[in-house]
């Protein structure tokens, strides 16, 4: 297995197990399973990787000195709104 990394907790309270993708070696396609395997993975990183750029739009996140709770808030609160604004 290789490419990126993913963390997925366990419901069992278990420490969060990594989970990568396949890739493909030697010239050789991925097998149907394994591609099926990396487009569940990458439909699972792109909302998060999305929600990440757009909050890296806001400069004020740069100047941000507050508690870490209210700067979480704020972040929270950039993303419902962000995703407000997109989906209008």
């Amino acid at each position: 297995m290789g490419g990126a990394a993913e963390l997925a907790d366990d419901e069992a309270g278990e420490q969060p197990a990594v989970i990568t993708g396949y890739k493909a070696t030697g010239g050789k396609r991925l097998s149907a399973p394994k591609g099926i395997v990396n487009r569940l993975i990458s439909s699972l990183r792109a909302p998060v990787e999305h929600g990440f750029a757009s909050l890296k739009t806001f400069r004020i996140q740069t100047k941000m000195r507050m508690h870490p709770r209210h700067a979480t808030t704020l972040g929270r609160a950039l993303l419902v709104l962000t995703h407000h604004q997109v989906a209008r």
